[in-house]
């Protein structure tokens, strides 16, 4: 009996022990399983902040430039992916990187194919206007010239004695123009635009009576301001560059003669100013405009080759001849000059330019101009001589905003005929 009753309690121990067993085990899944779900959260939660730290290091890459650095060093992106530095990468780690490793991921960015920014110095941008964009820049200029002018009036008998007088004359001359031009981009390519001038100077000639043996010199001032020669221009960029590549931009400039010409100001001299007997042969009022329809062609280029930025222009100017042109003579009224053909101007810059940082940016070039002589009647006016006008040019900008930029140029006359200084400032704000 008592057997009996041991056989019947043995099976009993043997379930109990089964639940202890399965609770436990349930016990060790349920505690694994609730690891398991921290550790997921705790990689989720590294996931986002390694997203996070991406996305500042991407954004750190394009403020300091890095990205624009690998592609004109020639730096190879696709073989370093995403952690693409600065630095080209070794021959040996790009042989080695194979089809396997450069797989593109994601959309490339697209290309900027727009010439680089530089400091302007010429008057003729580099970078187009993006398209849609407008561009409101007004600017202003003011230019200083000094110019002697000897002449003898007389015969000489033996040479070193002259017979007859010496006009000796000073001539100082101030221009200030202030200008507004207004650029717009009608395709990645094109722009268009228009500047209109306001102009005011001012001349003071000091000079001696001629044919009166005066010692006292005596000043003769005038001055003028009012609307200048309004321009139209027109750009298309020929070609897409790069590092070590040019871009090459063609534009076409017109000029108006909505100044007031030298045709249209009284000039003070009673008989022919070239023979210069009376009167002072100046004009009383200084005209804003040359007085003629311009047309202007040219082509502007751009070399990168990091860290510097080499830029030139070269144009030529025609000047269409004017019929029936005459003048306004004191105390004698109309002067018929017939058919006037003033030269044309071959011209050639060159330049180079340096960013200094993000924002600010330096700029040295020089311009050399070639004028042509002036016809009157198909005849060369008498006196009208070949000039070369030289230039040096040095610049800076300063960018306030991706919007909102200062430009400023000084130019310095390194030639007799040229302006001594001039100085240029311009701000352009996009809309």
């Amino acid at each position: 009996m008592a057997s009996t009753v041991a056989a019947q309690q043995a099976p009993a121990v043997e379930s109990d022990e089964l639940h202890q067993q399965v609770k436990a085990q349930g016990e060790r899944l349920n505690a694994m399983r609730s690891q398991i779900a921290a550790q997921m959260e705790q990689l989720e939660t590294m996931r986002r902040t390694l997203a996070a730290q991406e996305a500042q290091y991407r954004e750190l890459r394009q403020a300091v430039g890095l990205d624009v650095l690998d592609r004109q060093r020639a730096g190879n992106i696709r073989a370093a992916g995403s952690s693409a530095t600065a630095l080209p990468m070794p021959a040996d780690a790009v042989a080695a990187a194979g089809p396997e490793d450069t797989q593109p991921v994601g959309q490339a960015p697209q290309r900027d194919s727009r010439p680089p920014e530089v400091a302007p110095i010429f008057d003729q941008p580099g970078v187009l206007t993006p398209p849609g964009k407008l561009i409101v820049e007004p600017s202003y200029q003011f230019g200083y010239s000094s110019a002697d002018r000897v002449a003898l009036v007389g015969y000489t008998i033996i040479p070193a004695i002259l017979i007859g007088l010496v006009d000796v004359r000073q001539v100082k001359t101030t221009t200030q123009t202030g200008a507004i031009a207004l650029r717009y981009g009608i395709t990645n390519r094109m722009e268009a635009e228009v500047r209109i001038p306001f102009v005011h100077g001012h001349t003071d000639t000091i000079s001696r009576e001629i044919f009166t043996g005066s010692a006292t010199d005596r000043a003769f001032g005038a001055s003028g301001s009012g609307l200048g020669d309004i321009e139209a221009t027109l750009r298309y960029q020929l070609n897409d560059g790069g590092a070590d590549k040019a871009y090459y931009v063609a534009w076409l400039r017109a000029k108006s003669r909505t100044g007031r010409d030298p045709f249209e100001v009284t000039t003070d001299c009673v008989q022919r100013c070239v023979q210069n007997a009376t009167g002072t042969g100046l004009p009383l009022q200084l005209p804003t405009g040359s007085g003629f329809y311009s047309l202007q062609p040219g082509v502007t280029w751009l070399y990168p080759s990091d860290p510097v930025v080499f830029f030139g222009n070269v144009s030529y100017l025609h000047n269409f001849a004017r019929n029936n042109v005459s003048r306004t003579l004191v105390l004698a009224g109309k002067e018929n000059l017939g058919k006037i053909q003033v030269g044309d101007v071959a011209d050639v810059s060159v330049g180079m330019g340096l960013a200094l940082n993000e924002k600010a940016s330096f700029s040295i070039g020089y311009d050399q101009s070639w004028v042509g002589v002036t016809k009157q009647n198909n005849r060369r006016v008498a006196g009208s001589v070949k000039t070369v006008l030289g230039t040096l040019l040095i610049g800076g900008s300063y960018r306030f905003s991706d919007k909102r930029t200062l430009n400023f140029t000084l130019g310095v006359g390194v030639t007799r005929d040229t302006p001594d200084a001039t100085v240029t400032v311009r701000v352009p704000m996009m809309y």
